[in-house]
């Protein structure tokens, strides 16, 4: 079946990409094997028609695009948004903690974490370390342990009989992980550690001191597919790795005719607002620099679709939902639309996703949040907002978002994927 085939080439997607940095290197494994040429932003360009280019910044944030064979002035631009960070726990600068002969890390929550679900997990380390190397440079690498090297555990309920109902998490206390017992008199640095890794994991470096690291923890149970029937996914990270792969395959698989482009943002997890956040300059300085005096007519032709998961609605929570605004897994991609800007929907960008849906024969689905609860929101109001385009807020629906593992359809990728390709490739956005 053809969402199966996806579903595993997403499936390697995700287990290879443990953090914003090791996404990016995957997208542009990928990129590359598509024959897209890197830029270098500190560089002049040379743009040719019909050709694929990608840019990256802070190792945790690329755009991708194909400038088309027309002028981005006349034909605008088909644009996809995505996000390349999760919520997680984060190490901090100085993190040893020694504790009755354990070994334990200081750590930051990352994002809206939902924290329980980290207990009793086999959990594993990666990012990007910075390091002087011997020739006395400042080098980057990236890192991942793989193997599962800590653990986060629960406190017995015979220690807390109040456990089911009313026990709290307090991230500063109850959350460093172990990863070994150590002698009293011990003096391990987690510096070493680190270059013991680096070593390891790249044969020609040798590191004269660790200088800094950004490193998280990550579940090392690999993404798969449940259910009877296998109609599930479940995974770290698919939000928002599940749209960075859709969009990309997107874009590598339409043709060359229509100017297309694809920005997986890192930071929104925490409100996006960085050098390389989508309320940073990343998207918008690609964009000057490909369509320079045409930029106001360009973008005035063209769509942004801020693709990021939806709250599928939970069989246990029924009442979380609005009764007319409850998507179902495999029952299509959801539109996002909030009449208070939380999401950038409107009816115009709204109508030509059902269009091109309708015209694929695809499902597709609506959501709104209960009136009497928050809202929460995506790069694409961030997105409209700076650039001044129309935007469609849409996601493929799942469930348990922000925990360490988290459920989508096995069918509504392959859904999305299509509709984005036509987008991608549509000649007209009328």
């Amino acid at each position: 079946m053809e969402h199966v085939d996806f579903n595993q080439q997403l499936i390697e997607f995700l287990n290879s990409s443990t953090t914003p940095w090791h996404a990016v290197a995957s997208m542009k494994q990928r990129l590359d094997a598509a024959g897209f040429k890197a830029l270098d932003e500190k560089e002049n360009w040379t743009l040719e028609s019909g050709k694929g280019y990608y840019i990256i910044r802070n190792g945790s944030s690329i755009v991708a695009f194909r400038t088309g064979q027309k002028p981005t002035d006349s034909a605008g631009i088909r644009m996809v948004g995505a996000h390349t960070d999760s919520p997680c726990l984060k190490v901090k600068p100085n993190p040893e903690i020694r504790r009755k002969g354990y070994f334990q890390l200081g750590v930051e929550v990352y994002g809206g974490v939902l924290l329980n679900p980290w207990f009793d997990r086999d959990l594993s380390l990666a990012g990007r370390v910075s390091y002087l190397n011997q020739d006395g440079k400042v080098r980057d690498a990236l890192i991942d342990f793989r193997k599962a090297i800590a653990f986060i555990p629960s406190l017995a309920i015979h220690l807390d009989r109040e456990a089911n109902s009313s026990r709290t998490v307090n991230p500063q206390t109850d959350l460093p992980p172990v990863l070994m017992q150590v002698p009293e008199d011990d003096k391990t640095a987690f510096a070493d550690l680190l270059r013991e890794q680096l070593e390891s994991e790249h044969q020609s470096v040798k590191v004269k001191k660790v200088l800094g690291y950004e490193l998280g923890f990550y579940d090392t149970q690999p993404a798969a597919t449940v259910g009877l029937k296998d109609e599930f996914i479940t995974s770290a990270r698919l939000d928002n790795l599940l749209s960075c792969y859709i969009g990309l395959r997107a874009l590598i698989d339409s043709n060359d005719e229509e100017p297309a482009l694809l920005v997986c943002n890192d930071h929104e997890e925490v409100g996006s607002m960085s050098a390389e956040g989508a309320q940073g300059p990343f998207l918008s300085t690609v964009l000057d620099r490909w369509c320079g005096e045409g930029r106001g007519r360009t973008l005035a032709r063209s769509l942004m679709i801020s693709a990021d998961n939806a709250h599928g609605v939970h069989p246990n929570y029924i009442d979380k939902h609005d009764e007319n605004h409850g998507p179902l897994l495999n029952q299509g991609p959801v539109i996002k639309i909030n009449h208070n800007q939380r999401y950038a929907t409107n009816s115009r960008s709204a109508a030509l996703y059902r269009h091109i849906s309708d015209e694929l024969g695809l499902p597709h689905q609506s959501f709104v949040v209960r009136s009497d609860m928050g809202c929460g929101s995506t790069i694409g109001p961030l997105t409209a907002a700076n650039l001044g385009v129309t935007t469609l807020d849409i996601g493929v629906p799942q469930f348990a978002m922000h925990s360490i593992r988290e459920t989508a359809g096995s069918k509504d990728g392959l859904t999305l994927y299509k509709v984005l390709r036509e987008f991608m490739q549509r000649e007209s956005l009328e």
